[in-house]
């Protein structure tokens, strides 16, 4: 992950070094060489992850590609906030490590983690859920797209849900590698903590429009913003109706920052076509294949 951006961009560099000085713990070394399990500690992945997708970024605005309209995904939606003008690069990455220090902090006092569940309808997961009548232990933490939900709970609440999963004709479930039962009440403590610290830092108005996953509409006003930012903690995602918004919006242009292409295949399962260009941008060559399209396309 981002071995160019180590390799050749010191800015980029120099955020790592906050990271790492804020952590306490050697980022680069981390990224580079693992182990993973260490890596996945929210603590330290995200505001690694929010570090190399704004490193990316910065290289596409000097390309001369700049968003109209800009969301991110869970995390990513605190990338977004520093790609709108809303905090900067360092905030940003101080957000991403704080709410993952408590993050860990929450999960380690539950045994819980993530499910997506696949080619089952929402209307049928909310059934199946409310069979189960354990709202304490499972709930939606993703509405990601048409029969592509994500659940967030107890292991054996979850296990239990799988059971019923397997009676439906085309329902498949498959645990996500995460550390903890992220977008529901078990981490109520770090939506907490992070809703306390955040309160002190200053917001500014967005340059660019910003879609927020809680109400999938933009919102300008800072303190609206920061409210929903924490309060996206321990609420689910809704990015199938962020989707509907950009269709709207007849956006018709897609780039992708960071590690991985999960979001570009959300773009396609949520309906927008293959003549919709998606860039992914997890690397420097991406942006110069990128540049180029764009200018033959005008």
């Amino acid at each position: 992950m981002a071995k160019d951006l180590f390799k050749t961009d010191n800015y980029f560099r120099e955020l790592i070094a906050y990271a790492s000085e804020y952590t306490q713990k050697d980022l680069e070394q981390l990224c580079l060489r693992g182990p993973e399990k260490e890596l996945l500690k929210a603590q330290y992945l995200q505001p690694l992850l929010c570090a190399v997708s704004l490193g990316y970024h910065r290289h596409l605005r000097e390309a001369d590609i700049r968003a109209d309209v800009v969301m991110g995904h869970s995390l990513g939606e605190i990338t977004a906030l520093a790609a709108a003008g809303v905090v900067d690069d360092r905030m940003a990455i101080t957000m991403a490590a704080f709410r993952g220090k408590h993050m860990d902090e929450a999960a380690s006092r539950c045994d819980g983690t993530m499910m997506a569940v696949l080619f089952v309808p929402l209307e049928r997961v909310e059934e199946i859920l409310d069979e189960l009548n354990e709202p304490d232990h499972i709930s939606l933490a993703n509405d990601n797209a048409p029969n592509q939900i994500v659940l967030s709970g107890s292991r054996d609440t979850l296990d239990r849900f799988v059971q019923r999963v397997k009676q439906e004709e085309r329902g498949k479930c498959r645990e996500i590698v995460v550390s903890g039962p992220w977008h529901s009440h078990f981490i109520t403590s770090a939506r907490e903590a992070f809703e306390s610290w955040i309160d002190l830092k200053t917001f500014n108005k967005p340059h660019t429009t910003l879609i927020l996953n809680a109400t999938t509409k933009p919102e300008k006003h800072p303190t609206t913003i920061k409210h929903l930012v924490t309060y996206q903690l321990t609420s689910p995602v809704f990015w199938r109706e962020c989707m509907e918004t950009c269709k709207a919006m007849e956006i018709d242009t897609f780039f992708e920052i960071g590690p991985g292409r999960v979001l570009s295949g959300l773009i396609r399962v949520n309906g927008f076509a293959r003549s919709t260009p998606v860039f992914n941008i997890n690397n420097l060559q991406g942006i110069e294949k990128a540049k180029e399209s764009l200018l033959k396309e005008n």
